[in-house]
């Protein structure tokens, strides 16, 4: 029997990982289950459980694959189209409501916890490089406050559906602006 190539491992596994973030965005994580992310990956469970031995590895994995593209810069040019960005994720692949299951099972996972943890921090740090000369005093500041204010727009979208993006564009100019 011929031996699969990597790139045909790696490609299974992102199809796994596909199938559950569908499902996982679709129906929440407690409502998943492997023989969902089986049926909807096309996959046998011994394919499943070839690149993961539980639900909770998928998820992890999903989450690991997920970080926002930032802003280019912080003009209300930038934030307006990055916003608008996360609006169309948000209704074109239900990202909103992947984050809103991934942010409350990282509250009761540590290892999720953990890898989320990471990625706010990286985001954080992203946006503070991109803070304005006359605002790097207060970069550490502006970069919390706009992750916090994304997250929660990104929230708002799950929960409430499609939102315009433009008051929360004008409340991270006036953060950017000080």
């Amino acid at each position: 029997m011929p031996r699969v190539g990597q790139a045909h491992l790696d490609a299974r596994r992102q199809q796994i990982v596909d199938a559950a973030r569908v499902r996982f965005a679709r129906q929440g994580f407690a409502r998943t289950s492997m023989a969902d992310i089986v049926a909807e990956s096309g996959l046998s469970n011994g394919a499943i459980y070839r690149y993961f031995t539980s639900k909770d590895d998928i998820v992890v994995a999903v989450c690991e694959q997920g970080t926002e593209a930032l802003p280019k810069a912080l003009t209300a040019e930038a934030v307006a189209g990055f916003l608008e960005h996360v609006r169309t994720l948000a209704r074109d692949t239900d990202h909103s409501r992947l984050v809103a299951q991934i942010y409350a099972e990282a509250a009761l996972s540590p290892q999720l916890a953990a890898v989320v943890g990471q990625q706010l921090a990286a985001m954080r740090a992203a946006v503070a490089e991109l803070v304005p000369e006359r605002g790097r005093p207060r970069a550490g500041q502006i970069a919390e406050a706009f992750v916090a204010l994304c997250a929660s727009y990104s929230q708002q979208l799950a929960i409430r559906g499609d939102l315009d993006p433009a008051p929360f564009t004008a409340a991270l100019v006036s953060i950017i602006e000080g």
